[in-house]
């Protein structure tokens, strides 16, 4: 026969109050739990939300030429470089940062002239002197590695910041070559 032990208040120790929760107490407490652990998790929701929002917002402003961007080969079609563009002082410009080179092409700038002459590819500054001006960046050289020659140059953002104009020209901008490079970064 089981037996059963009944404590009675008097078989507690005096520091210790008894503790007796109706089942109505229980489903209160219950309930308010659960509504903190939604408010928390909620909380959570709401913070990552703001944040990915945040960053997406930054990553959004595609205006800017700011970034890395490839290149493609007029005739091929194949990539050619990849070049960073940097801003100081409301100056741009654009160093080579990765070469992808046929067989028969040098990783120097074999055709450049002066302090450039065989000077390697990778790390050379082909943008430099750009400055905005209106919806484009104007009033800079271009450097052109395989034939060591520089022009003048202009850039401007499009399709959203996916694509930059890049043009190379001598005197006036009519007399000149385009080519469109792609956002990489």
């Amino acid at each position: 026969m089981a037996h059963r032990i009944f404590m009675t208040s008097a078989t507690l120790a005096p520091s210790q109050p008894t503790l007796r929760l109706s089942s109505n107490t229980r489903s209160t407490q219950f309930k308010e739990l659960t509504a903190l652990h939604i408010l928390r998790r909620s909380t959570v929701f709401a913070l990552t939300a703001v944040a990915a929002l945040m960053s997406s917002a930054a990553w959004a402003d595609n205006s800017s030429p700011v970034g890395l961007w490839r290149n493609v080969d007029d005739v091929s079609g194949k990539p050619r470089a990849l070049i960073r563009i940097t801003e100081s002082n409301g100056t741009l410009q654009g160093r080579i940062e990765k070469v992808f080179l046929a067989a028969n092409e040098s990783p120097t700038c074999a055709k450049c002239e002066g302090a450039l002459k065989n000077a390697p590819v990778v790390g050379l500054v082909i943008l430099s002197g750009l400055k905005k001006n209106g919806d484009e960046y104007t009033g800079g050289q271009i450097l052109d590695p395989d034939n060591g020659k520089v022009y003048s140059s202009k850039i401007s953002v499009t399709n959203g910041g996916k694509k930059l104009n890049v043009r190379g020209f001598i005197g006036v901008s009519l007399l000149g070559r385009s080519q469109v490079w792609e956002r990489q970064q």
